[in-house]
Parts: structure tokens; C-alpha cells; sequence
């Protein structure tokens, strides 16, 4: 897996520091809240799927269950 969920904190925390930028002003931080939106709603959506994933893998190991469905199975490697 390419994209890890501390590289979504990163990229929020990068969108959050160019909301703050002072010296954005007019058309430019116009734009820079629409950029905001749309990435606040991709992480929802990230956020989601790991929730799904985590729960997958919490119900297999709480009933003992040799295998998940592959859609929601946790990467093999996690760090």
C-alpha cells in the first residue's frame, strides 16, 4: 500500500497551514477553501473505509474467523 493514514494527517495539516496563511487573501483563499472542502471530504471518506476495515478485522478476530471478504481486508503490511 502506497498511501499510509499518516500521509492524510500530513496533507491536512499541510491544507490547514495554507488555510492560515495570512497573505492569501481575495480570489486566492477563495479558492484555497474550495481546495479545503474537497479534500476534507476525500478524508471523510478514507477515514471511513479504515473504520470499515478496522471493524472487519476486529469481528475476525473476536469469532475466531480464518478469512475476511478481500474488499475489506487489512493490508498484509501494516506498519
Amino acid at each position: 500500500m502506497k498511501n499510509k493514514l499518516s500521509d492524510l494527517n500530513n496533507h491536512l495539516f499541510a491544507q490547514l497551514e495554507r488555510l492560515s496563511d495570512e497573505s492569501i487573501t481575495g480570489h486566492k483563499l477563495e479558492e484555497e477553501v474550495v481546495r479545503a472542502k474537497a479534500v476534507s471530504n476525500i478524508a471523510k471518506d478514507i477515514i471511513g473505509n479504515a473504520n470499515t476495515v478496522l471493524k472487519a478485522t476486529e469481528l475476525k478476530l473476536e469469532h475466531g474467523l480464518k478469512e475476511t471478504p478481500v474488499l475489506i481486508e487489512a493490508p498484509k503490511d501494516v506498519s
